[in-house]
């Protein structure tokens, strides 16, 4: 395959992550997609398929175990991302509270100062889009 090929085809993956996971694709995922796309779309399918509905647990279930772990790791703007997801997948904002609530206890304050602000900011970012 030609080098403009590859380069096209490497983009519309990378445009295929971003629609899928929302804007926000790490950029070591990026450089991945350039230097070994069959290993960046292996990837991806389980990244995608561990956050899929399960047999028994939803999707939005699923979102809510990731921001309680990044959160736990001190991953804000991640948690961004998945909270935007969750609500995507139709969990409430009293649903994310609830999970960032249950962190406290496993996680201490800061899991669940990092969950907090991820909502707060998450919350700043919908005013904004409002014009409020």
């Amino acid at each position: 395959m030609t080098e403009e090929k590859t380069d096209k085809k490497v983009q519309d993956y990378i445009e295929k992550m971003k629609k899928e996971r929302g804007p926000y694709v790490p950029a070591p995922m990026v450089y991945l997609a350039h230097k070994d796309l069959p290993f960046i779309e292996a990837y991806d399918n389980l990244y995608n398929r561990s956050l899929q509905d399960g047999k028994e647990l939803p999707a939005k279930y699923r979102e809510l175990v990731c921001i309680g772990i990044l959160a736990h790791r001190g991953f804000e703007d991640i948690c961004v991302a998945h909270i935007k997801r969750a609500l995507k997948l139709g969990a409430t904002k009293q649903e994310i509270m609830d999970a960032i609530e249950t962190m406290i206890i496993p996680g201490g304050a800061p899991t669940f100062g990092v969950g907090l602000n991820a909502l707060i900011k998450v919350e700043e970012e919908e005013k904004k889009a409002k014009g409020q």
